[in-house]
């Protein structure tokens, strides 16, 4: 246990960590399996012993991000726009397009902020986002915000796990990454639970 402890450590006090962070917190937006907040819930507990640098943390991560998003962006606009225009005007698929872009012309910017704290959330507001052609300005606005808040939350989660169990570095990880799983998870309750009472 220890070995993997000063591997870790070493690896997080790198400076090839806001790489990683980048390139993961990236590919995250993409492929939803990367595990991108706990790699930035890491990344803040080791950054409250001074290394690596926590405002560096949060900027890598929401730029990594907002990369990533802006890739499921127009990974949408380009395949998927294409195909559900071409979709028979009687099918459920139009019906659905429709309906999303109802939503989102109507509540874009939270949609997309709410769903950047929910791990496959994201992907689907943002390719879905691509696919009914959202104006890219206001995407682009709004996609800032949310990496900025998120990234914030998931460094400051493990920042605060790091400063509350300084000398067991682990605990610190476990407690924030499963903080950052409860928040995400009452996030979706709520969601379901709007949309369950909405007429």
């Amino acid at each position: 246990m220890q070995s993997l402890l000063d591997l870790l450590r070493e690896t997080v006090t790198s400076p090839w960590v806001y790489l990683v962070i980048f390139l993961v917190t990236g590919v995250d937006a993409v492929f939803p399996v990367v595990p991108g907040e706990t790699v930035v819930v890491t990344a803040g507990v080791f950054a409250a012993t001074g290394q690596p640098d926590l405002a560096w943390v949060i900027v890598v991560a929401a730029l990594g991000a907002l990369a990533g998003d802006h890739l499921s962006y127009a990974i949408g606009r380009s395949g998927g726009s294409g195909r559900l225009d071409r979709a028979p005007a009687d099918s459920r698929r139009r019906a659905s397009l429709e309906r999303a872009r109802r939503a989102l012309d109507r509540h874009g910017g939270l949609i997309l902020t709410t769903a950047r704290y929910i791990p496959g959330g994201r992907t689907a507001v943002t390719l879905t986002m691509g696919a009914v052609r959202y104006p890219r300005r206001p995407f682009l606005g709004y996609d800032a915000l949310a990496a900025a808040t998120w990234a914030t939350y998931s460094t400051l989660l493990g920042y605060f796990g790091g400063l509350a169990f300084e000398r067991d570095p682990v605990r610190g990880i476990l407690v924030g990454v499963g903080l950052s799983a409860a928040v995400t998870g009452l996030v979706e309750v709520a969601r379901r639970l709007r949309r369950r009472t909405a007429p």
